[in-house]
């Protein structure tokens, strides 16, 4: 098992866990990782670009010139793809980018990237997140009593509005819950600043 400090919101010491070796011990597949990455991003394009073909641009219906005798090329339409104001040639029409990916490999990938960072030190337990009140002062202190001062993801056991206030205006930081966990989100973050309760989440999901 691999075994991390356990710190409270002020950065004291206040213990040692074990980390799970099925979710944090892995040899990381970077193959699967970059299928997954990928397929996320692919989900969150809109999708909603769109171009007019030089059936679609109005105008164009009468021949420019006569055939021929002019010495110059034969045209048909001013709204030919190689005229200024012409349609455009495959013009990209609104479409959905989303596929699908087989939800081992979605776990797999997970796994990769949280074995990797726990191969970096990248993983700060934390015995207990909780804000009283949505205060952005004092969670940015939080991160920096832990050393996060980097891109960060926290994540929490359950939804908590008041740290997810407090962290929302503090640049590089992002809040996110166990049952939310991608891959995307943990390889994009230097520092995953993690709660027991969620560490716990995790790992009857993923062990």
């Amino acid at each position: 098992m691999l075994k991390t400090n356990v710190y409270n919101m002020s950065g004291k010491l206040v213990g040692e866990i074990e980390l799970p070796e099925a979710v944090f011990g892995i040899d990381p597949n970077g193959a699967v990782v970059h299928e997954v990455v990928k397929n996320h991003l692919a989900n969150l394009r809109q999708g909603t670009q769109s171009a007019l073909t030089r059936a679609e641009v109005s105008g164009g219906g009468r021949k420019p010139w006569r055939q021929k005798g002019t010495g110059r090329a034969r045209q048909g339409s001013t709204r030919a793809p190689q005229w200024t104001h012409g349609g455009i040639v495959f013009a990209p029409k609104p479409r959905s980018y989303s596929y699908t990916l087989n939800k081992k490999a979605k776990r797999l990938a997970l796994k990769s990237v949280l074995s990797a960072k726990a191969s970096e030190q990248a993983v700060v337990v934390i015995d207990e997140i909780k804000m009283d009140a949505p205060k952005t002062k004092e969670f940015a202190a939080f991160l920096n009593a832990v050393g996060c001062t980097s891109k960060t993801l926290v994540v929490t056991a359950a939804a908590d509005q008041n740290v997810v206030r407090s962290g929302r205006n503090i640049p590089g930081c992002e809040v996110t819950f166990a049952n939310l966990l991608n891959t995307y989100d943990v390889l994009n973050a230097d520092k995953l600043v993690v709660d027991q309760a969620a560490l716990q989440k995790i790992q009857e999901v993923f062990a």
